[in-house]
């Protein structure tokens, strides 16, 4: 708490404090629905789990809410913005902000896959079949879907900032005319058109984050000058803030879709919640999407994977809504203990991200092998009266291991500072780091297209723990200082 409390008072003042509740609630949103939905029973003998949206129709139009992925890409793209702005102030580059970047994403999925990894080897050496123990994996590292989309657009943030910087707007456009023309190609062929819509959907929504950055840094710089002009005037502070916000709608720069801020104002929030859900009625009434915005066995189309024109719809919507609560959010944000509150989560986000399936995985196995596992039918009272234990149980499991592992995230600290390197010494740092990212990827992806019964002793497919600890090494060398840097002095 103390520690807290002096993170709490360090917040600069003109941080987006928003952002960061957003990414709190959106990761509690993801926790809590991944174990509220989950519906487990025996196969074989064996417990296994699915998802119980399917036996769930009613629920499908609640998805357009729960489906939070857009505003992890939001509140993702505003970060990076603002990470990578920084970085080029204080004259550094975009491969040393690649590598630096790499820190928190890779250090607690790193220690995620060795756990797995050594978990799954002692169940193989101890008799267990290794079908058996690659389908528990994949049931555990079903999240890591997420990191192969989100690790590709941190690595695309520099290139597509400066497309951000020179088009505005209009880029994110352009990415959603893409997923359009994707979604033809799995409706009417070919189907492998669409698969670009996995990054094509995702860089859009991420795209949005850089032009919200812009806009709130903007208002910044208006308000600091407003304020100066005000109290030479004698007018006050709410006065000098309300000219900023109206400058703010007006916009500067720019204009259309060229423009690079986002509007922020209620009205623009107002116009996007509303175009937003008559398109989605439009797309999933009248058109061929699905009405359910997470993954329905037997639908024609998944909204999800990769992401479709609907799933734009949402996107559209959700940011409507974001913004008509950013104010009242932002005021009450301004007190300790709500600021404080959203620090904890965010101090360890990803590591609730990365275990929270892992701890389903463990209660089941406890239950089942204490032979009181309930598997009551889908929509049945028993059913829904087991909700409640379930996840208090789950957050149990959760919570131990997020004292366990949450300090790999939390403790991980900004690189310390490099002089500044030749020509040949960037050359080199930026090819690694792209070598760097390249490893991560590739492992993150192999595993995530591995099928969930393939035998795999070590429950990851070996090129994919490979590749994967290959690239992080190497970012992790990077990190250090020892390759592609110079030391002061």
């Amino acid at each position: 708490m103390r520690r807290l409390r002096q993170l709490a008072q360090r917040t600069p003042p003109g941080r987006e404090r928003y952002v960061d509740l957003l990414r709190a609630l959106a990761i509690t949103m993801v926790v809590l629905g991944h174990w509220g939905v989950t519906a487990v029973g025996y196969d074989d003998g064996r417990p296994a789990g699915h998802s119980a949206l399917a036996d769930l129709r009613w629920a499908w139009p609640l998805t357009w809410v729960a489906q939070v992925m857009p505003v992890f890409f939001l509140v993702g793209g505003y970060a990076n913005a603002a990470s990578l702005a920084a970085r080029r102030r204080r004259g550094g580059s975009a491969a040393g902000w690649l590598v630096d970047r790499s820190a928190r994403l890779v250090r607690p999925t790193t220690v995620l896959l060795l756990v797995l990894a050594a978990g799954a080897g002692i169940a193989t050496l101890r008799g267990a079949d290794p079908a058996q123990v690659r389908t528990v994996v994949w049931f555990a590292t079903i999240p890591l879907w997420f990191l192969v989309a989100y690790v590709a657009v941190v690595a695309l943030t520099p290139p597509m900032y400066a497309l951000h910087r020179r088009f505005g707007l209009a880029v994110p456009v352009a990415l959603v005319v893409l997923v359009a023309l994707g979604d033809l190609g799995r409706l009417l062929g070919p189907a492998a058109l669409a698969d670009g819509n996995y990054l094509f959907g995702w860089l859009a929504v991420h795209q949005l984050g850089f032009a919200w950055y812009d806009a709130a840094r903007a208002a910044t710089r208006r308000t600091g000058a407003d304020a100066a002009e005000a109290a030479e005037a004698g007018a006050t502070p709410d006065a000098a803030r309300a000219g900023a916000a109206a400058s703010t709608t007006a916009g500067a720069g720019p204009r259309g879709l060229f423009r690079r801020g986002l509007p922020l104002s209620g009205r623009a929030g107002a116009l996007l919640l509303g175009g937003g859900l008559v398109a989605l009625v439009l797309l999933t009434a009248v058109g061929p999407y699905p009405v359910a915005m997470l993954h329905i066995p037997g639908e024609r189309l998944d909204n999800a994977a990769p992401p479709s024109l609907a799933l734009m719809a949402a996107a559209a919507t959700q940011l409507g809504l974001i913004l008509l609560l950013r104010r009242p959010a932002g005021r009450r944000l301004r007190r300790s203990g709500p600021w404080q509150a959203v620090l904890a989560v965010n101090a360890v986000v990803l590591t609730l991200f990365l275990w929270h399936l892992t701890a389903a995985v463990l209660l089941v196995g406890l239950l089942d092998a204490l032979g009181v596992l309930p598997t009551p039918p889908v929509g049945s009272a028993a059913w829904w009266a087991w909700r409640v234990p379930w996840l208090l149980a789950l957050a149990a499991v959760l919570a131990v291991l997020v004292a366990v592992f949450g300090p790999v995230e939390a403790r991980t600290r900004r690189p310390p500072a490099t002089g500044p390197a030749g020509t040949g010494r960037r050359r080199l740092r930026a090819g690694l780091a792209v070598a760097g990212y390249a490893g991560v990827l590739v492992g993150l992806l192999l595993n995530s297209l591995a099928p969930k019964t393939a035998p795999e002793p070590l429950g990851l497919p070996a090129p994919a723990l490979v590749a994967y600890l290959a690239g992080a090494g190497l970012l992790r060398l990077l990190r250090s200082g020892r390759v592609g840097r110079r030391r002061p002095g």
